[in-house]
Formats: C-alpha cells, sequence, structure tokens
C-alpha cells in the first residue's frame, strides 16, 4: 500500500440510518459524483434490525456501525468519537438525501478558504425542487416566540420569515445555523465543542450545533453552488405525532439553554407553556 492510500481522507461521510434501506442505496451512489476525492464512509445504523442496512453497507465495502438508537446528534458522535476518526472534514447527512454532481468538493472548496469556517452547509431542494430555507438565524425569544405562535397559521408572519430568512437570495454568506440534514463540519471544530449536545435526541442538534460553533468562534457557511435533494421524513412518517412532540420538546430544551437562569424562570416557563400547547393543537 503506498503512502497516498494511507494518508487520512480529506473527507468523511457519516450518514446516520434509521430503517432507511430503501433510500440509502441512492445516497451512496450520489457520493463518488459529488467528489473528486477519496472519501471515508461510515454508515450509522440506528435500527439495525433485520440486518438490511448492514447489508447494503459491506456489499460496497463500507464501514458500519450498529447502534441502539442513542438520537441523532449522539449517532454521529459514536461514529466520529467512537472509531477515531482522522479527518479534515466530516460530512454529516441523513439518508434520504442525494448530492448534486461536485457538490462536495464546492462545499470543501468554500470551507478552505476561511480556518475560521466550521461549517459549510448546501443549497437543499426537496423533492419537488423547492428551495428548503436551510440557512437561518437562531431562534431568540421575539422571532422564535411569533414563528411558534403564527408559524403554522400566518405563513407570512414577519417572525418566521426573520427567522426562516426564506426571502434572502440563494448567494453564498454567513448563516448563524445551517440545516443538519446535509452538513459539512471541519473536524477540529466538531472535537473543539465535543460534537453534538446529545441532550437533543433528535431535532434542534444542528441549531444547538451552530450556535456552538459561533460562540466558539468558527463562522457558518452557506454555499448555494452546492445542492442536494433531501425527500425528507421518511423514517418518520409513520409516527408523525410522536416526532411533533419531539420538536417541541427540542425547541424548548434550545431556547431554555440559551436562556439561562433564575431571573428568566418565568420566560422559560411561559415558553414551555406556549410550546406544550403548540404541541397539542398540531397533533391533532
Amino acid at each position: 500500500m503506498n503512502e497516498e492510500n494511507l494518508r487520512a481522507p480529506d473527507v468523511t461521510v457519516v450518514v446516520v440510518s434509521y430503517g432507511s434501506e430503501a433510500v440509502l442505496p441512492a445516497f451512496l451512489d450520489s457520493l463518488g459524483p459529488a467528489s473528486s476525492m477519496p472519501l471515508r464512509t461510515i454508515v450509522v445504523d440506528n435500527k439495525p434490525a433485520g440486518g438490511a442496512v448492514e447489508g447494503l453497507a459491506e456489499a460496497r465495502g463500507l464501514e458500519y456501525l450498529p447502534l441502539e438508537n442513542p438520537g441523532y446528534g449522539a449517532a454521529v458522535n459514536r461514529a466520529v468519537f467512537g472509531l477515531a476518526v482522522e479527518t479534515k472534514w466530516l460530512l454529516i447527512t441523513n439518508p434520504d438525501v442525494t448530492m448534486d454532481p461536485g457538490s462536495i468538493d464546492l462545499l470543501v472548496g468554500a470551507g478552505e478558504k476561511d480556518e475560521r469556517i466550521g461549517s459549510v452547509g448546501p443549497l437543499i431542494r426537496d423533492a419537488e425542487g423547492g428551495i428548503y430555507p436551510s440557512a437561518r438565524r437562531l431562534p431568540r425569544l421575539t422571532t422564535g416566540t411569533g414563528h411558534a405562535l403564527f408559524g403554522r397559521v400566518w405563513r407570512g408572519n414577519p417572525w418566521s420569515q426573520e427567522y426562516r430568512q426564506a426571502n434572502e437570495e440563494p448567494v453564498a454568506r454567513d448563516a448563524e445555523w445551517l440545516s443538519g440534514a446535509c452538513l459539512l463540519v471541519r473536524s477540529t471544530a466538531f472535537r473543539a465543542i465535543d460534537g453534538f449536545d446529545e441532550s437533543f435526541f433528535m431535532y434542534f442538534e444542528d441549531v444547538d450545533l451552530g450556535a456552538r460553533l459561533l460562540h466558539a468562534g468558527y463562522r457558518n457557511r452557506y454555499q448555494p453552488a452546492a445542492s442536494v435533494t433531501h425527500t425528507g421524513a421518511h423514517s418518520t412518517e409513520r409516527s408523525v405525532s410522536a416526532m411533533v412532540a419531539a420538536h417541541h420538546e427540542s425547541a424548548y430544551r434550545f431556547l431554555a439553554k440559551r436562556y439561562p437562569g433564575p431571573l428568566l424562570w418565568p420566560v422559560r416557563q411561559a415558553l414551555r407553556l406556549g410550546l406544550q400547547v403548540r404541541s397539542r393543537h398540531s397533533r391533532r
């Protein structure tokens, strides 16, 4: 084996599966055209019963890590820290994503422009070709409350528009957080903040990651020249009610973490009550 083959890859792909055998092949097929560099790919399986995902990984010569579903962020942490990943960049992604040709190279190119860039996110399209607002502001008391109260009943409300930044032109820019559906993260930055906060079982782990990268002095960079398609929610479509509840619970956890201390206790309780009401309404 020559020295080039012994060198750690510049990009390690960590894809987290949860009953994803139907969508995983398309994602894996898209990796080759997306990168001119050799990739290390780790398939983390949060629902290993049946062996279908293990078979897919083995057939392609990929690393396979079965887990008993510790959550999305925790699964990524197990791969990165448990398997002693040595790499410059981590591509953290859902399995129901397909990468456009050259997209990984474009993400890496954007990140290499400044060592302070801790994460880079692509333009994300849905299955119908619409652009998903994947580069956003962090939730604040004003925008977060307004979005929570009116987001479903008044689509054009100003609080949701500010939070989602849905009206922003798809141009390269800094963002406060980037969608974890597909996200390139500098490995040293990920390690510096100890990876994902595992108290978020699902949802808002990417919001929290973006906030902590900013706090540590890194930039989150949106690069829409790189694009992917995210079909979305294949693993949650049969348990919508539970997922809605989990989303609202994580939203409260993030806001409570962002606004700590005894003086803000009344604010946190009001947020908790409002999110509980919204969660019950959304599940009807």
